[in-house]
């Protein structure tokens, strides 16, 4: 029924979306624009949920609207020509089964110079290519952003400020972003399949180059990640100092200061006569020794385009790059205490191939359906509430979905 509601009430704005800004005070100054996707998807198992990063609830053998279907609103009011503030909101199923409705974007803005801007609020974290459009179906090729690849850095936004600088060299622009703040909020742990508060005070730097139909961009960023609130890892961690492995015990958990953790990615676009490809490598790695897992993830996509289709084919992977966590000498080869240990600290692994086709029937909405064959390769993969020994039969996601901005 929540379901139903929502996919009705992403209409009705549509519908109303008109009258709203008739009854606004127009003094050119304040623009309203949003965006939305309503999709449907379904597996071809019982025995887990397939789910986008941070989500609770995935699709199984079932059709489901939870999946992909979001909302978001953004308005913007121009007080000068150099100062603005912004705000979004989304509206989604994330860290909760039920759709829930979070300020995303929400910062005063200051055009410094014809190049140099600065934003103080709440702001996206520029970690991967397509950071600042992730959430936004129509922006994308694919139905949504490859899991094996988004779910290595669930962070979003931070509370701080960023600097962006734009320059052109000849043919070629380029744009520097530096970030800095504090990101706070819930996590989902689909190792533990539980829901988590974190406070992370992040940095980092991404440096984009465009020449002609071509994108390359780096990014680099850096955090602390502190919880107090993840119940089974407090659980072990207190269990490992009881039975003498206190140094384990303090290497494991994020509480008090924290674990500093960072993640670097590399990304290309090109859009060059009917031919789209799109690519990303990432690495997170640990600096602190913390249970998290140390993880190489990438993604290929390519696309050819006739008339207003656009059929893709994508690969994606995630792959373990070992621990910065060494179990002292003396800790039990078997065992409960073993088991629970040694299975966080391994990295979940799976392959994926996506095939499918975008439909540009409108000039400001598309159709899409895909297919998506996921391979668990240790544990479940990236799948959720999957049997403990782990899945490893491959599964189906069909998908189809309605993308919209106005």
């Amino acid at each position: 029924m929540k379901r139903l509601t929502l996919a009705t009430s992403v209409l009705a704005a549509l519908m109303a979306l008109p009258h709203a800004q008739a009854a606004i005070v127009d003094d050119g100054k304040l623009s309203i624009s949003g965006f939305g996707t309503i999709g449907v998807a379904k597996s071809n198992t019982d025995k887990a949920q397939f789910v986008r990063y941070n989500q609770a609830e995935g699709v199984a053998d079932g059709w489901r609207l939870g999946l992909d279907t979001n909302l978001g609103l953004q308005t913007t009011y121009q007080f000068t020509d150099q100062l603005s503030a912004t705000a979004q909101v989304l509206t989604r199923q994330n860290t909760s089964p039920t759709f829930t409705t979070d300020l995303t974007w929400a910062f005063v803005k200051y055009r410094a110079t014809d190049e140099v801007n600065v934003r103080v609020g709440r702001v996206q974290l520029p970690t991967f290519l397509i950071s600042d459009y992730q959430n936004v179906g129509y922006a994308n090729t694919m139905m949504r952003p490859p899991v094996e690849l988004y779910a290595q850095v669930p962070l979003e936004s931070i509370d701080g400020a960023d600097v962006n600088w734009q320059h052109a060299f000849g043919d070629t622009n380029v744009t520097v972003q530096a970030v800095v703040g504090t990101s706070s909020g819930k996590l989902f742990l689909p190792t533990t399949t539980s829901v988590a508060k974190y406070r992370a005070p992040a940095a980092g730097i991404s440096i984009a180059a465009e020449h002609g139909p071509v994108t390359l961009r780096y990014a680099h960023m850096q955090t602390t990640l502190h919880s107090d609130d993840i119940v089974p890892i407090n659980s072990l961690t207190a269990t490992l100092a009881a039975v003498g492995f206190k140094q384990l015990a303090a290497d494991f958990g994020v509480t008090g200061s924290g674990k500093k953790m960072k993640f670097d990615a590399v990304g290309l676009t090109m859009d060059w006569n009917n031919i789209v490809l799109q690519g990303e490598f990432g690495a997170r790695r640990a600096i602190d020794p913390v249970y998290i897992p140390q993880t190489d993830a990438w993604y290929l996509m390519g696309a050819y385009r006739v008339g207003k289709f656009l059929p893709y084919y994508a690969h994606a992977s995630v792959k373990g790059a070992s621990t910065k966590i060494s179990l002292p000498a003396g800790f039990p080869a078997s065992g409960a205490l073993s088991t629970a240990v040694r299975g966080l600290l391994q990295a979940s692994e799976q392959d994926s191939d996506q095939i499918g086709v975008r439909w540009n029937f409108a000039s400001s909405a598309a159709l899409k359906f895909q297919v998506d064959r996921v391979k668990p390769k240790t544990k479940t993969g990236t799948l959720i509430y999957g049997p403990a020994t782990g899945l490893k039969d491959s599964v189906t996601v069909v998908g189809a979905s309605l993308d919209y901005v106005f």
